[in-house]
């Protein structure tokens, strides 16, 4: 992991929800210099996919703590 992510993930609480919010599209933005007709679909279909799975109890969800815990480890 760079070091500059590191710090983002270290850091993000201290941003505010537009700023989050902001972060997040410019790094979608960034990731989607090129378009595939496919990809609104694919992730939606996705997304529908966990959100049933959270729903239903088969996946539990972590906290964001537990998540950067275990990513900065």
């Amino acid at each position: 992991m760079s070091d500059a992510l590191k710090v983002m993930l270290e850091n993000i609480e201290q941003l505010s929800t537009k700023e989050k919010a902001l972060a997040a599209h410019c790094l979608l933005t960034a990731m989607n210099s090129k378009s595939d007709d496919n990809v609104d679909a694919d992730w939606l279909k996705l997304a529908e996919s966990r959100s049933a799975d959270l729903e239903s109890g088969k996946v539990k969800g972590l906290s964001w703590e537990e998540i950067k815990s275990e990513i900065l480890s």
